[in-house]
């Protein structure tokens, strides 16, 4: 048995440490397996790295320039295939196919070509069932059920063309006739996925999960190096991609209308968001690893998290796992990850509502540390990515 997983990265970001958790746990089932990906640089055993840097520039210019996303890429893709029949995988498992990384009219006819090889695909969005848009909440856009084209959100991706009908029409084409399952993070998404011209495929909702031996109540001096006395209530905001989509006005805000007994914190900021910031709120821009980041985590009364266009949120399972509660926007699978005993939702955009939300939640006091951890119990990453194992049907040995 040998198994391939394609993604843009590779033991980095999200989608590359799924990829390299799923590595290590066909490895204790004896299973010969490979991580082909495109950006940045792994350290891990399992990664072929088959795009340089300068060829996923030149794809992501010719993408912008043609308005053709996801259909360039040709000599990489062709590199691809070719190890592909060197390897000759009984499964390949889909990931992240939007960074530039492959020609999906190649690669899935070669899929078509080779109906012995059981495909898995991830989606960690919406992109796979859209032409271009990776999520559509923003844009109150619902073509996708449909047929997209005169893409609202066309000039994200495309700068001069909008080929948002053909693209949707060869995706739908192509990701047709498969012997294919689809996994999503969230019942969010799956729900989703159900109403796409992808409906006819089998949906397993495997959630994402995270690493409980680091993220766990850890102490330090946290306040004491930022000079937040004990008395301040500190709620804290962790993106890696500070905007509107992850709800940086909202937090602008919460600065100004909040009380002087709160004390914002905001990490994976940069000197542009700086500039937009009061000055009132904490910015980091990046923590040394991720021991640092739980001791954030650990050190805040609540996390709050108004993000508009989500899948299924690391970082509240990362604040709840470390003994904080968190209060989110109900939207996408954000909300799936809490119960009433570590956090609470409000409606997407009310801002009256969440502010009124984060006062009770401090005065009542209505979440317990113990009630946190015992929640992150189900977010351990051995035993979420395990259902991957069960998913390909693999026996020790084989």
């Amino acid at each position: 048995m040998k198994v391939v997983q394609i993604n843009a990265t590779c033991g980095s970001g999200s989608t590359g440490k799924i990829c390299s958790a799923v590595a290590e746990l066909l490895d204790k089932n004896n299973v010969k397996n490979y991580i082909f990906y495109s950006s940045g640089s792994s350290l891990d055993s399992h990664g072929k790295k088959y795009v340089s840097k300068s060829e996923v520039k030149l794809q992501a210019l010719c993408s912008r320039v043609l308005g053709n996303y996801g259909f360039n890429t040709f000599f990489a893709t062709k590199r691809l295939l070719k190890s592909l029949d060197e390897i000759s995988p009984d499964i390949v498992h889909l990931h992240n196919l939007h960074g530039h990384n492959v020609n999906l009219e190649l690669l899935f006819n070669y899929f078509k070509k080779h109906p012995e090889i059981k495909l898995f695909w991830t989606f960690h969005d919406c992109w796979a069932f859209t032409a271009y848009c990776p999520h559509f909440t923003l844009a109150k856009c619902e073509q996708w059920k449909t047929g997209c084209e005169k893409c609202p959100q066309r000039h994200e991706y495309s700068w001069f063309f909008d080929n948002s009908q053909s693209l949707y029409e060869k995706k739908k084409q192509l990701f047709s006739g498969l012997d294919m399952t689809i996994i999503t993070p969230s019942e969010w998404l799956a729900d989703l996925v159900k109403k796409s011209f992808l409906k006819d495929y089998p949906v397993k909702v495997v959630n994402n999960g995270i690493n409980l031996s680091t993220f766990k109540p850890t102490k330090s001096n946290f306040r004491e190096r930022y000079n937040i006395p004990k008395e301040k209530y500190l709620i804290l905001g962790v993106a890696f991609d500070w905007g509107i989509k992850k709800g940086l006005d909202v937090f602008i805000e919460l600065a100004e209308r909040l009380p002087d007994d709160y004390k914002i914190v905001l990490v994976g900021t940069n000197n542009e968001i700086d500039r937009q910031l009061p000055d009132n709120i904490i910015s980091i821009h990046r923590t040394k690893n991720q021991n640092e980041l739980a001791e954030i985590y650990s050190a805040a009364d609540l996390f709050v998290n108004p993000t508009r266009e989500e899948n299924y949120p690391t970082v509240n399972m990362e604040a709840i796992a470390c003994g904080t509660p968190v209060l989110t926007f109900r939207t996408g699978g954000s909300p799936e990850i809490l119960d009433e005993n570590c956090g609470c939702t409000v409606e997407c955009d009310d801002k009256e509502a969440l502010i009124e939300c984060i006062i009770n939640i401090k005065n009542n006091g209505q979440f317990d540390v113990t009630d946190c951890i015992e929640k992150a119990k189900s977010f351990d990453a051995n035993k979420k990515f395990a259902e991957y194992i069960k998913l390909y049907d693999i026996t020790d040995g084989c």
